[in-house]
């Protein structure tokens, strides 16, 4: 496996890399965050985004996308990460196609995908039920009354929430929780009156939901795929995600980790600048080398999605864990080396560290991600 990029990936990337320099600077996101009417998110911004490609990367040509693979999405997220740039790439572009792209029959795939292309339609993936990620324990029932199915349950944290169009519910249909069968995806409008979305407030000021599924009833043409059977395939498209927001999470590092140079270039102490200081020098060392780490391991798995690898749980994982844990450790130095400035809302730094705390938490923490790949490993 070659660590490098396409030349196709290397283009979506230098473009990523202009758009959010000129575009979406840190600025627009501390403008965001102190918009209380604002979805986490600039409408005018995603249209751009829908504009450049960028919502059909991962949808097959036939509905309209450029189907580009997760390495195409990684490497544009990887570079909106490093302006902190929050967008519906993750839960609509990523997730939300994903699961209609593998679940969905032609007629879902015709009638919804075009739609995300376009960006007339927005997603968010409901599935997390507890405090900890776990995507195989749910207790939101589906069952199915005379000729339509009946929802109940609660989800948390959901990407998006507070804004998506579409709501895409995972419910169990059979089995216990816990079990990895017996598992199905539904597919609803936001509007329904039997959904309670509460949008929740969070460190990174991103937009997460809690929602509330009271007797919802659904159609039976709202069931994606065979019933009791999505278990597996929502693993795959979790592990999507898992790399997707790994890439964001790398781009956060690295943005993070060259601001902190900088100012121990330009910061003196005693008559000299700090970044003369061995002890800070080996601290940074060891950031770059972590860093250096955490670009193969992202790489490495978006290689391994591409190519529809058996190693790719395995590379997701180890993708997830790594750029977890660099990120909480150069967010954390870069407070440190920042000094009193760095924990002030003044400074841009203190956003990063935020994000971190946050992105950790997504689609599994650090050390769930370590035991599943000891778990796939053999260990």
């Amino acid at each position: 496996m070659k660590l490098i990029l396409s030349e196709e990936q290397q283009f979506l990337k230098d473009t990523a890399q202009n758009f959010a320099r000129e575009k979406t600077p840190v600025n627009h996101f501390r403008e965001l965050r102190d918009n209380e009417e604002a979805l986490c998110w600039d409408a005018a911004i995603w249209k751009e985004m829908v504009e450049l490609g960028w919502s059909g990367i991962l949808i097959p040509e036939d509905f309209g996308g450029s189907d580009f693979g997760i390495g195409g999405i990684s490497v544009i997220m990887q570079e909106l990460g490093r302006t902190l740039t929050p967008s519906p790439l993750l839960a609509t572009s990523v997730l939300g196609a994903s699961t209609i792209s593998m679940l969905g029959d032609k007629d879902h795939k015709s009638e919804y995908l075009p739609k995300i292309v376009s960006g007339k339609i927005t997603t968010a993936l409901a599935i997390d039920e507890g405090s900890h990620h776990n995507p195989f324990n749910i207790e939101t029932s589906a069952k199915l009354e005379g000729d339509k199915w009946v929802l109940n349950g609660k989800k948390v944290f959901v990407v998006d929430g507070a804004s998506a169009d579409i709501i895409l519910i995972v419910a169990r249909t059979s089995g216990k929780n816990g079990d990895s069968n017996g598992l199905s995806v539904f597919i609803t409008n936001k509007d329904s009156k039997d959904l309670n979305i509460s949008k929740i407030s969070t460190a990174d000021s991103r937009n997460y939901a809690n929602i509330d599924i009271s007797n919802l009833k659904l159609d039976q043409s709202s069931l994606l795929g065979e019933k009791d059977t999505s278990g597996e395939i929502i693993e795959k498209i979790l592990d999507l995600g898992r790399i997707a927001i790994a890439a964001e999470m790398l781009g956060n590092t690295e943005e993070a980790f060259e601001v902190t140079v900088n100012y121990l270039k330009e910061r003196k102490q005693f008559g000299v600048t700090i970044g003369s200081f061995q002890a800070l020098q080996h601290r940074a060392a060891k950031m770059f080398c972590e860093i250096e780490l955490t670009k193969s391991a992202v790489l490495a798995a978006m290689h391994a999605a591409d190519e529809n690898s058996n190693e790719l749980e395995r590379l997701a994982s180890l993708a997830k864990f790594q750029s977890g844990e660099t990120l909480h450790l150069v967010s954390n130095e870069a407070i440190q080396m920042h000094g009193g400035i760095g924990v002030t809302d003044e400074h841009d730094i203190g956003f990063y560290l935020k994000r971190a705390r946050v992105a950790e938490q997504l689609f599994g923490t650090c050390e769930y991600h370590q035991k599943r790949y000891a778990n796939i490993s053999g260990f």
